[in-house]
């Protein structure tokens, strides 16, 4: 997934704004430096959006609902078929 670089910006942002006045100078590098850091860690996470979230709960959903209603079948015919006779 990409990083939500709104939310970096956001973060970048206050990150900067929280340094002490005598580095105030330095803002700009600091900022650059935060925003490749926090990048770097989004990316490492390997997070989805979403909209992929989304979507993958729909797939299981769907599965789960399909794998019940096979077991459901499946007893029905266990029930249905008379045990066989091993003598």
């Amino acid at each position: 997934m990409r990083p939500d670089f709104q939310t970096i910006d956001e973060i970048t942002r206050r990150l900067a704004e929280s340094v002490p006045g005598e580095f105030k100078t330095a803002r700009a590098e600091l900022e650059r430096q935060f925003r490749t850091v926090l990048e770097n860690a989004f990316n490492r996470l390997d997070l989805v959006t979403r909209e992929e979230f989304e979507i993958q709960k729909k797939v299981l959903l769907r599965t789960r609902e399909k794998l019940e209603r096979l077991e459901k079948l499946l007893e029905e015919k266990a029930q249905d078929k008379p045990a066989i006779d091993q003598t």
